[in-house]
């Protein structure tokens, strides 16, 4: 929801621009209007556009690699639980109360992982793992294996449960969003620039109106997927916990 507010923000300070220029216009005198006068605009106007799409560029990619690298590192988790739990089906029959632990363990990992995203950006969170989690690690390490498969089995799942849990504190010290405010507001300030001059020296038509319109439009909805790709646990776009949270199936009773 914030995510559409900002967007809709931004959309108000571009038509606001527009608006701007129409209403200087009439206050220009004669000698502004001079064809030089439009030339250095147009130019300057160019300028600005030309930094407008390389911000905006920038921040469409950081965005992107943002989420992409929070989605793998999703799957990486569920690597991780899906490998855990093939590893104690083969150790044996000892391992069924440790594979039990690890299924009630998932639905609050994901419950975190999740939930940590709401935090308000410049709060400070403190990483703490859930209480299955603990008793899930505490119980592999417990295991007392009678040969030398069993003992490989168990070093390869503290091997695994280890790269999991490094991944998670990876997805914990990414919280928040990877877009700098100040990139955002300056973009914001050459897009309301820029169609200021759109109308500075042109009078207004509904062929024109309608045209800023649905560029503005445009504009505010590629900040729209700019925050909601920053934000992959939010929103519309947000990462789907389902595949998480359906690794693996009960255990036969």
């Amino acid at each position: 929801m914030n995510d559409l507010l900002i967007s809709l923000l931004v959309f108000a300070l571009i038509c606001g621009g527009a608006l701007a220029g129409m209403a200087v216009r009439p206050l220009l005198s004669e000698h502004h209007l001079h064809p030089d006068s439009k030339d250095v605009v147009k130019m300057a106007t160019g300028l600005i556009g030309t930094l407008t799409a390389l911000v905006l560029g920038l921040l469409i990619a950081s965005a992107k690699s943002s989420f992409d690298q929070k989605t793998s590192q999703v799957r990486q988790v569920t690597a991780s639980v899906i490998l855990l739990d093939d590893l104690l089906a083969q150790y044996g029959p000892e391992a069924i109360p440790v594979r039990n632990l690890l299924r009630q363990s998932i639905q609050p990992l994901a419950n975190r992982i999740w939930h940590e995203e709401e935090v308000p950006t410049g709060k400070s969170v403190q990483f703490e793992a859930t209480a299955e989690a603990l008793a899930f690690e505490d119980k592999l390490e417990r295991l007392t294996p009678s040969n030398d498969l069993q003992r490989s089995i168990q070093s390869r799942a503290i091997q695994a449960f280890t790269d999991g849990a490094q991944t998670r504190l990876q997805l914990f010290a990414q919280t928040g969003g990877a877009i700098p405010t100040p990139f955002l507001i300056i973009l914001v300030f050459w897009l309301g620039a820029i169609f200021v001059s759109f109308t500075l020296f042109v009078r207004a038509n509904l062929i024109v109106m309608a045209s800023l319109f649905i560029c503005a439009l445009s504009f505010a909805c590629a900040i729209f997927l700019i925050l909601e790709l920053d934000n992959p646990f939010t929103g519309l776009m947000q990462i789907s916990s389902t595949t998480l949270r359906s690794a693996l199936l009960p255990l036969p009773p």
